[in-house]
């Protein structure tokens, strides 16, 4: 029978499609390798530290209330050392009328009931502690709650001590910069308006003005004895939660407390609050949600949440499965942050917390998720997992605001999903008793499920982790050089140093395969594939690595000593 030629056109177009799959573009490491790195003047316990994020009130019930607790964080922590993870950070747990789901203080030294007493907090750090791990908590200065005695007693209309604890205008009828600054009218028998932080009902607390106006006597100086006063109360907060036990802080919006600063006021007094812990509690760590790196650290932060910026949506969209992104913006930023600091703090990059939309979304499935653990794990800096993402939970549509949750919040604030009985093992209350709802799809990711499968998500993630920790080129601050990145196209490849010991991270989340060539301009050994599904080759100096899509690889490339 004779064979029929396929059409010219169908031919061309199949030959296009196995170009376009298996791209092979040449690269080479033109700078040196940075064999010794300088490290940052930080807790040694951070240099391998993996952050996991647990918002308490979804986290685990352990009294059938409906709402995640305290004592349900203690029940999990062997879990938690099972995944890995050797550090948490817990967002707020103090008193609150949970307006905004715990940001919004009424009380710094209170845990709030709902989720235990101040005895449980000590019993977390303990046992936290014996199992090898670090705790932070949320540390919110720059507001609190309307409902706080300190606002209560400043709204009076009698003058007092914390009159001045709060920003207040002239009178209620002022309207001096009113559009600019958007005062809150009409609260109280003080005949004065306040000036919120965020939502209306969190007053900002008055660490002053870096420029107060002669004319407007409402505008403290950063010296004011009522703001110095402020000062000290708010560095005592600090001090009783080391002193109950926990090892630092991440710091909600860092960069917002002296208002009207041009002057780097604000970052004056986050020197005085390092000095004091360097003194007082020098294995402190300390966060900031500042997503300026080259403020916050040299202000005295360990670290700086990277995320608040024009740029970093270039980043979600890169790792999306479309195969249309494009790194380069991001990491042109990135690289202009990392260079600043890196022998004196971190950048910490996050793409899932509280206040972000989870991983898998848009699309993603657990191997998506899989590739940005991966480049979360191997790049420079502190990584945080935020709960769940570990085992792919995913993000959820069309949710009611809840505790100020509004738009995506209230779909990545959902209950963790530990197994596959009642409410997802979160709670044994009634479902409408829930904080939340639960994720009742029939495809819902489980704990149990995933441990019991060995090709699961969870599984990967623990050996991320354990990469992680464990290899001394993936700490916190080894060295760290692009080999190739080019806009709008794939893979992203990097090196990772740390003496003779390099590691090479190759990420292609998008739908096709991806070939590279290129040079590394040392002696090394013969590749050694640690994780992913790519496959690396070499000969002399020169390597070809080959990425089917959606993967990634890791691998040792060690210097020939």
């Amino acid at each position: 029978m004779k064979k029929k030629l396929l059409p010219a056109f169908i031919f061309i177009g199949i030959l296009i499609t196995f170009l376009f799959s298996a791209v092979t573009v040449k690269a080479q490491l033109d700078s040196a390798v940075t064999d010794n790195p300088v490290r940052p003047p930080s807790p040694s316990w951070v240099d391998h530290a993996v952050f996991y994020e647990i918002y308490p009130q979804t986290f685990y019930d352990s009294n059938g209330d409906g709402v995640g607790d305290l004592k349900g964080i203690i029940m999990k922590l062997d879990y938690l050392r099972s995944v890995g993870v050797n550090a948490l950070w817990l967002n707020p747990f103090y008193e609150s009328p949970f307006r905004d789901a715990g940001y919004d203080v009424s009380d710094y030294y209170k845990v709030a009931k709902r989720y235990g007493t101040n005895d449980d907090a000590k019993e977390l750090f303990a046992e936290a502690h014996k199992r090898g791990f670090h705790i932070i908590i949320d540390y919110v200065p720059g507001h609190t709650s309307i409902d706080h005695p300190w606002f209560q007693a400043s709204a009076s209309g009698v003058k007092n001590k914390y009159s001045n604890w709060y920003i207040w205008t002239n009178g209620t009828w002022d309207y001096y910069d009113k559009c600019k600054f958007n005062f809150i009218q009409g609260y109280g028998e003080r005949d004065a308006d306040y000036l919120p932080n965020f939502f209306w009902h969190q007053p900002a607390l008055n660490y002053g003005f870096a420029n107060p106006d002669p004319k407007q006597p409402w505008q403290l100086s950063v010296n004011n004895p009522d703001v110095m006063a402020l000062k000290a109360e708010m560095q005592n907060v600090m001090k009783f939660w080391l002193d109950m036990g926990c090892d630092g802080f991440r710091v909600d919006m860092a960069g917002s407390l002296v208002k009207e600063d041009s002057t780097g006021e604000c970052g004056k007094y986050w020197q005085t609050i390092r000095t004091m812990l360097n003194k007082e509690y020098p294995e402190a760590f300390m966060v900031s949600e500042w997503s300026d790196p080259k403020s916050a650290i040299p202000a005295g932060f360990n670290a700086d949440f990277f995320h608040w910026f024009k740029g970093f949506d270039d980043l979600f969209t890169y790792f999306d499965p479309s195969g249309k992104g494009d790194l380069s913006h991001f990491m042109s930023i990135y690289i202009d942050q990392y260079n600043a600091v890196k022998d004196k703090g971190y950048v910490a990059i996050t793409m899932a917390n509280h206040d972000l939309p989870r991983l898998r979304q848009n699309g993603r499935e657990p191997k998506d998720v899989e590739i940005i653990l991966a480049f979360e794990m191997c790049m420079p800096g502190v990584p945080f997992i935020y709960y769940g993402d570990e085992i792919g939970m995913k993000q959820l549509y069309g949710l009611p605001a809840i505790e100020g949750s509004y738009g995506s919040r209230a779909g990545g604030r959902t209950p963790m999903q530990w197994d596959n009985s009642k409410n997802d093992g979160f709670s044994t209350a009634p479902a409408a008793q829930l904080y939340r709802a639960v994720d009742t799809s029939a495809d819902a990711p489980n704990v149990a499920a995933e441990e019991k499968q060995a090709n699961s998500l969870l599984q990967h993630v623990k050996k991320l982790v354990a990469l992680r920790e464990n290899e001394p080129a993936l700490s916190s601050y080894a060295g760290f050089n692009e080999i190739y990145l080019e806009q709008q196209k794939y893979p992203f490849v990097f090196l990772r140093s740390m003496r003779k010991q390099r590691i090479l991270v190759a990420l292609n989340p998008s739908p096709e395969e991806t070939k590279i060539d290129f040079t590394l301009k040392y002696k090394s050994k013969k590749p050694v594939s640690l994780a992913g599904d790519g496959v690396l080759s070499k000969k002399v100096n020169n390597y070809s690595l080959t990425l089917p899509g959606r993967s990634y690889g890791i691998y040792r490339v060690d210097a020939v000593n």
